[in-house]
């Protein structure tokens, strides 16, 4: 009976199911793998080329000079912000000291008035040892109460205009709070900007960075070229041509006007400022400092102006040449005007 018994059938569901295990589990982890391949290679970005990184910084640098002018133009204005508050202070101040002295002597007249008042003016002269004498007392009082009147007159105007000084200040005030909180929405944008420029320029190798900071300007042989070569229209052009000469090499940090380190409307007035002219510190303002010249009528000393959005100033040398401050990635340097999309020109006046 034994011999003739037959194998126990192995049980069909166990290998099904421990067989369809294992294939499922084959074909998770060659999918996982699948879907991880695929997906690194659907998020990786493609490594930029140079020049495709120097159009990216390039076009973040001029977003941020476009910021940075911004700042510039809201720092101005909470400069004279800040000046007017401190003058209608100090105005108010002095309105109040008036008021004060006013003050105190009417309440000298009150009191003295009252020391005197309780007399009937009828029995005062019948009491006077000498009625003239009292008559032109009188007389005198008549005066000194017009006077007070005039006098009381004065503290109501007074009182006026400091009110009017206070409320004056207080909206100076509210316009210098909204110019810093400008400030502060330039300044990250600023940043954030130049952040990334230097990231980007850190995936270049040495060797592109420096090229990259060396521009497409020539400046090593511009470096060389001779001074006085074109004659300035007047002294104060001469000035400031050789001050921005002066500053070659100084550092680029946006906001910066001097004496070290410049941003490119800074650095214009700073040379302008050395031959003692006072420009505004954006490039839209300092476009309107003078009488506008065509290209072909430049002079040492005019200043050059880029870009639609008036965002970028140099100082034309001659010769085709400019100093200007180009951006952080490099200094104070000459540079062709042709090198940037030409706005305008103008002559300081």
């Amino acid at each position: 009976m034994a011999a003739h018994r037959k194998p126990k059938p192995r049980s069909l569901t166990g290998s099904i199911t421990g067989n369809t295990a294992r294939t499922a589990l084959t074909l998770a982890l060659a999918g996982a793998a699948s879907t991880t391949l695929f997906e690194g290679s659907g998020q990786a970005e493609p490594r930029l080329t140079p020049a495709q990184v120097k159009a990216k910084v390039d076009k973040l640098y001029h977003e941020a000079e476009v910021a940075t002018e911004k700042y510039n133009g809201a720092r101005e204005k909470a400069h004279k912000a800040r000046g007017a508050i401190n003058e209608l202070q100090d105005e108010a101040a002095r309105k109040s000291d008036k008021l004060n002295e006013a003050r105190t002597a009417l309440g000298h007249a009150a009191t003295e008035q009252y020391r005197s008042g309780g007399i009937d003016p009828t029995m005062q002269l019948a009491l006077a040892s000498d009625p003239q004498e009292f008559l032109d007392s009188a007389s005198l009082a008549a005066q000194t109460a017009g006077r007070q009147a005039s006098a009381i007159e004065g503290v109501r105007d007074d009182l006026r205009e400091i009110e009017q000084l206070r409320s004056e200040a207080a909206r100076r005030l509210d316009e210098l709070r909204e110019h810093q909180a400008t400030l502060k929405q330039r300044k990250a944008e600023i940043n954030g900007k130049l952040d990334k420029a230097r990231e980007l320029l850190a995936t270049l190798s040495p060797a592109q960075q420096a090229s990259y900071a060396d521009g497409a300007s020539g400046e090593r042989a511009s470096r060389e070229m001779p001074r006085g070569s074109l004659k300035a229209p007047n002294a104060r052009a001469a000035q400031a041509v050789s001050f921005a000469y002066g500053a070659l090499g100084s550092p680029y940090v946006w906001g910066a006007s001097g004496p070290s380190a410049f941003d490119c409307s800074g650095l214009t007035q700073a040379a302008y400022r050395s031959a003692g002219v006072s420009l505004p510190r954006t490039t839209y303002t300092q476009i309107n400092a003078g009488q506008r010249v065509s290209r072909s009528e430049l002079a040492p000393g005019d200043l050059v102006f880029f870009y639609s959005g008036i965002s970028h100033v140099g100082l034309y040398v001659g010769g085709g040449q400019m100093i200007h401050a180009p951006n952080p990635s490099a200094p104070v340097r000459l540079a062709p005007v042709d090198s940037m999309p030409f706005a305008g020109a103008t002559r300081v006046t």
